[in-house]
């Protein structure tokens, strides 16, 4: 079938499937929303005999309730810059967190300062979204429920995986204390509750656990085996995909990730398969003195100039 004998409304179907397995594949890397620079694994302190005494599934339920918490981060607002490198673009956003939702403008594209044209765009899309609040609505509305399924999937965690300690394994970089390190795989116990948990059953991996903060600071994922969402019907997600997610601690206890990648092919709606090859980044973090209205978010947007290259 080609592209053009596909009706629209199908591939708006299949773009919602696309990014329905996007925040079930950000939940299972036990964080979400939001991207800094890669950390890569080295070899510092090992967590000794006593922390690995205890049953992996403990520091994984600890793990995901401190999850949780970053994925709401209640009375915490930052702004911060965000690179997106994928199949349709290269651009760097910045970012910043309302009390009603987050907005961004546009800074980058491939690496270089926007148009004229393409800056007016912006601009025009941001005033757009003052003047017209529904717009915005439907943007947080999207933000809402992809918070919402991955706050679901984070719950599901503890008892949809199997892990196992695997001691003597390099630690990731830039935390002052040992990390617990786990693999993870599939329950065969598990039953998923919804059609978008099933991802979960083709997923396995391993896990960094901070010692001291019981935050995931590392995550890597490999899809191991297909997975058929509602029989198929909804999407059916190819075997090899992989996934990797870092975080960090970005001031004042605030968590979010700064580094996901994702290499997945699934199959919306029986229709077409998408090959998603995404990289995402963030950096410049600032924590916000405290809540503002997006429209003031906006405004401050609209009146920070360009970076100059």
């Amino acid at each position: 079938m080609k592209n053009s004998d596909v009706p629209q409304g199908a591939w708006r179907s299949a773009r919602r499937v696309q990014v329905r397995w996007f925040a079930a594949a950000l939940a299972a890397a036990w964080c979400v929303a939001s991207y800094g620079a890669s950390r890569q694994t080295t070899a510092i302190s090992q967590p000794d005999a006593a922390m690995l005494a205890v049953p992996p599934r403990s520091w994984v339920v600890e793990a995901v309730n401190n999850e949780l918490v970053a994925l709401h981060h209640p009375n915490s607002y930052m702004r911060y810059r965000m690179h997106i490198v994928d199949e349709r673009r290269d651009m760097t956003r910045d970012v910043i967190e309302s009390q009603e939702g987050t907005v961004a403008r546009m800074i980058l594209r491939n690496g270089q300062p926007l148009t004229a044209d393409e800056d007016k765009a912006e601009l025009q899309r941001l005033n757009d979204m003052m003047a017209h609040p529904s717009e915005f609505t439907k943007h947080i509305k999207d933000e809402s429920t992809g918070r919402k399924l991955a706050d679901d999937l984070l719950r599901l965690m503890p008892d949809a995986m199997i892990y196992t300690y695997t001691p003597g394994q390099p630690q990731a970089a830039g935390f002052a204390g040992p990390q617990i390190v786990l693999d993870y795989a599939p329950n065969p116990k598990f039953r998923p509750p919804t059609i978008t948990a099933e991802a979960l059953t083709g997923l396995r991996g391993r896990a960094w656990i901070d010692v001291k903060t019981k935050h995931v600071v590392r995550m890597e994922g490999t899809i191991f085996r297909p997975v058929n969402l509602g029989w198929g019907l909804v999407a059916h997600i190819y075997p090899g995909g992989t996934l990797l997610l870092e975080q960090a601690d970005a001031g004042r206890g605030r968590w979010v990730f700064t580094h996901f990648t994702e290499n997945v092919s699934v199959r919306a709606l029986m229709v077409k398969t998408v090959n998603v090859h995404a990289q995402i980044d963030t950096s410049d973090f600032q924590i916000l003195p405290g809540p503002m209205t997006y429209q003031d978010a906006i405004k401050i947007l609209l009146n920070t100039p360009l970076p100059v290259k």
